[in-house]
């Protein structure tokens, strides 16, 4: 019998676009820990109380504004208690201001959308080490084949829709070399992972951290860069300033939606300059609105991001 969940409603008296506010959390389509199911969202996760499943339901009659959650297993109670951060209820979107008018334009496209905080460092730390390097596409697979066979059922109703959760932190530390090399993950990427999780609790600590701290911290672990340390903060610490810097693409579409012309990192901090403190928002406003630059002839198997930034 499965045991009955707690409930929580979530009510901002906004819109609520659970889609957009969650979908970094989502890693591929194949993602054994999200699942839509009509107008369902459900997703699985390992907090530090346990793993959790969590289901999300937005009501349509109250025009979408509405959120009713269900957690099950143990980690149920801390995530709820998290609910309203994990929607984007601490995001200061009330001090954005847009300098450039497309900017101004993609604000107005998703004026509801906002920046969540998951609180789970390592929920996010694992996928961006293995998006090192690799395209979407790859990493994609390895986190997918590595859930599914070192992952867990997830709890409640959510196993019967074939949701897992990820490994806990013991359970990424026991995953022998030659798994990780069947997932198609190199001996560098899963040598952070294992880096990582020798210190798993403190990095956790990010989560309640000053973010200048945190950074300092997450940065701390040979092979972890700015661009994976951007990837963490974004979701799992809900910074809005997180640009990810060292991305093959970020910088080349921001400055040709901008000014007509791709730049490089170093042109991409002069022109977010304005905008310190949500340079991560203009990131995502730009790539959510479909902008870039324009892609001629058949698409290459390029890295999500550069080689050298890691």
């Amino acid at each position: 019998m499965t045991a009955q969940p707690l409930t929580a409603d979530y009510a901002p008296g906004r819109r609520v676009p659970l889609r957009a506010i969650l979908g970094g959390l989502r890693h591929g389509g194949g993602d054994p820990t999200w699942r839509q199911a009509g107008d369902h969202l459900w997703r699985a996760a390992v907090t530090p109380e346990g793993p959790v499943s969590l289901r999300l339901h937005l009501e349509p009659a109250t025009g979408g504004d509405r959120v009713v959650a269900q957690a099950y297993g143990p980690g149920a109670d801390w995530t709820l208690q998290r609910l309203p951060a994990l929607l984007g209820d601490h995001d200061p979107i009330h001090e954005f201001v847009a300098h450039h008018k497309v900017v101004a334009e993609c604000l107005a496209r998703q004026p509801d959308w906002r920046l969540g905080r998951s609180g789970l460092v390592i929920d996010s730390l694992v996928p961006a080490i293995l998006e090192q390097r690799v395209t979407g596409r790859q990493a994609f697979a390895a986190y997918r084949t590595l859930v599914w066979r070192f992952g867990a059922p997830a709890p409640g109703q959510a196993a019967e829709l074939g949701l897992r959760t990820p490994p806990d932190v013991a359970g990424w530390a026991r995953i022998p070399s030659w798994e990780w090399l069947r997932a198609g993950v190199d001996a560098q990427r899963a040598d952070t992972v294992m880096r990582a999780m020798a210190v798993a609790p403190r990095l956790q600590e990010c989560a309640e951290l000053p973010r200048e701290q945190a950074w300092r911290r997450l940065r701390a672990i040979p092979g972890i860069g700015v661009w994976t340390a951007a990837e963490v903060a974004q979701r799992a610490l809900g910074d809005a300033d997180a640009v990810s810097y060292g991305d093959y693409h970020v910088a080349k579409n921001i400055g040709y939606v901008l000014t007509g012309a791709e730049v490089d990192d170093h042109g991409l901090a002069k022109l977010l300059e304005p905008y310190a403190g949500h340079r991560y928002r203009v990131q995502y406003l730009i790539a959510a609105s479909g902008l870039g630059r324009p892609r001629h002839g058949s698409r290459l198997s390029l890295p999500t991001h550069l080689p050298t930034r890691f």
